[in-house]
């Protein structure tokens, strides 16, 4: 096993633009007394800042925006961030965190299990680093994927992205795990400008190992022309070296071919 592919999950297993990003616009809409529900095309700007990769956090942060632009100071604005948060999830999981009947029940698949088969048996070993939950991520992982225990690096385990800590630290797990090579090259497939940010962060702290971003369109941007282009010239100054359109492109042919650049 020569080559690591760490996969971000949401906007590139599955489409988020119906579930988390839907829970984003009612949670604005519901904290600004229903007068502001932001677009695709805000959120969108917002994310491509590089630091808002939680989606709470986004929440928030667009609520704030709203208010200041009423030339309500932030530190004046009423907002009970632990509520939200339960607002927000409400939309995402459901009334009920236990039995889960909302937005995530929906969301449409972006790969099919035989793609990771394709690359185990290219002898490429993988993993997942995401800023969901775990539950949340292995509700597709486990749940749709049918993967049995995948090397995941999930919300609990690790800071935010673009902190690289879980993108290092789900490599080193799949090293140990496979026996694989320390200085082996290491491929992270994102969406976000965050993500490819953290690839620029890992290379940082780790010099001696090749690290390279690969960005994925999510399908909310791939309706027009000039959204898919603003979206790509995002991911390419954040430092794609490659965007996709889908996941399923980066084939174990693509992969050497990274490798070798």
């Amino acid at each position: 096993m020569k080559t690591i592919v760490i996969f971000d999950i949401d906007g590139v297993l599955r489409d988020v633009g119906g579930s988390y990003r839907r829970a984003i616009a009612d949670t604005v809409e519901q904290y600004t007394n229903g007068i502001y529900r932001p677009t695709m095309e805000d959120i969108d700007r917002l994310k491509s800042e590089g630091i808002w990769n939680n989606d709470w956090e986004a929440s928030r942060e667009l609520i704030y925006r709203y208010f200041t632009g009423q030339n309500q100071p932030r530190d004046q604005i009423n907002l009970n961030y632990g509520e939200m948060i339960e607002f927000f999830q409400s939309r995402y999981l459901g009334p009920d965190p236990q039995q889960w009947t909302g937005y995530i029940c929906h969301e449409p698949l972006l790969c099919h299990p035989g793609y990771f088969e394709q690359l185990t048996q290219a002898r490429i070993i993988w993993g997942f680093f995401s800023g969901a939950t775990r539950a949340e991520a292995l509700y597709v992982l486990q749940g749709k994927l049918g993967m049995e225990q995948p090397a995941l690096v999930a919300m609990e385990d690790a800071p935010g992205k673009p902190d690289p800590t879980g993108l290092l630290d789900v490599t080193q797990q799949l090293i140990q795990q496979y026996q694989g090579d320390e200085t082996a090259p290491v491929i992270y497939l994102g969406d976000t400008v965050a993500d490819l940010y953290t690839v620029e962060k890992a290379q940082q702290q780790q010099p001696q190992r090749t690290w390279i971003g690969v960005g994925v369109l999510p399908p909310h941007v791939q309706t027009t022309e000039q959204r898919r282009q603003g979206y790509m010239n995002h991911l390419q100054k954040a430092g794609a070296k490659r965007i996709l359109n889908n996941i399923e492109e980066l084939t174990p042919t693509l992969i050497e071919q990274l490798i070798e650049k």
